[in-house]
């Protein structure tokens, strides 16, 4: 009898998988290899691809800087952005998913947070800056926090619609029969079937807040305050930009990326488990 030869068996096949690696892996190597050169290596016309001198200056005058306190304003903005979003959406997208609503409010509401969330950024900016001023919430995190809703709360509430959407109702009916309120039935029954959609939901919603850089530039005022996309520009300049800094920078902001991803990977599991349950 012929064997069937597996794709693992192919030397073809780990051929393309080093070449993927390497694509992969050599923007992080290179990275990781500028941040450890001084500023004369940097700029050879000839890049050198291992350091020569190797050294930690560059993470030291980032440290010193107060870096880890304006990662420390991203952290609890991207976190508490999200955290709001997650819950105002998620009730949004069940009662849009489940009840329907006279004069085709379902589908107006739906519509008219997409156009929210297609409006270039800048179109946003006057009005909320006048509105956010006037509630004295310039200035301050929690105003920030607020503001990056514009970014958040169109894509969560789109994305868990059609996450809650495809929920079977069988679930809810049952729990109805037993007498549980509609509350309970959201909070106990729905939420964690609906595990896997938060968390993937909460990912790029961290991801979009993690990012934002023109309303923080708008909002925030004190250098304290400043948010990593704010403090990454000082390092680029009209006539230098300190590369050494921002590789430093890129490696030490994707510590705390990597932890939450850890985290949330272990809920998305659990969730697509309680789903096959």
């Amino acid at each position: 009898m012929l064997k069937v030869r597996k794709k693992q068996d192919n030397p073809l096949f780990w051929v393309f998988v080093l070449f993927i690696l390497v694509i992969t892996l050599f923007p992080v190597y290179w990275i990781l290899a500028t941040s450890l050169k001084n500023p004369l290596e940097v700029v050879l016309p000839n890049p050198t691809f291992v350091p020569r001198a190797p050294t930690l200056e560059n993470y030291v005058a980032v440290l010193q800087s107060g870096f880890l306190r304006n990662m420390l304003n991203s952290l609890i903005v991207s976190l508490g952005a999200t955290m709001l979003s997650l819950f105002l959406s998620f009730t949004a997208a069940y009662a849009l998913s489940r009840f329907k609503f006279p004069l085709a409010f379902n589908l107006i509401f739906m519509i008219w947070i997409l156009l929210v969330k297609i409006l270039p950024p800048v179109v946003l900016a006057i009005p909320l800056y006048t509105m956010f001023n006037s509630m004295r919430l310039i200035n301050n995190l929690i105003g920030l926090i607020l503001v990056y809703q514009v970014y958040t709360l169109p894509y969560c509430t789109w994305m868990l619609f059609g996450f809650l959407k495809s929920i079977p109702r069988t679930f809810e009916e049952a729990a109805q029969i037993d007498g549980a309120s509609k509350a309970v039935i959201l909070w106990e029954i729905v939420t964690p079937i609906a595990r896997t959609g938060l968390v993937a939901t909460s990912i790029f919603s961290v991801i979009a807040a993690w990012d934002e850089f023109l309303f923080g530039l708008l909002f925030i005022r004190t250098p304290a305050l400043r948010t990593l996309p704010l403090v990454i520009v000082d390092y680029i300049g009209e006539y230098e930009t300190l590369w050494g800094h921002l590789m430093s920078i890129g490696l030490i902001t994707s510590v705390p990326v990597l932890i939450f991803s850890n985290f949330v990977y272990k809920h998305y599991t659990k969730g697509f488990s309680m789903g096959e349950k």
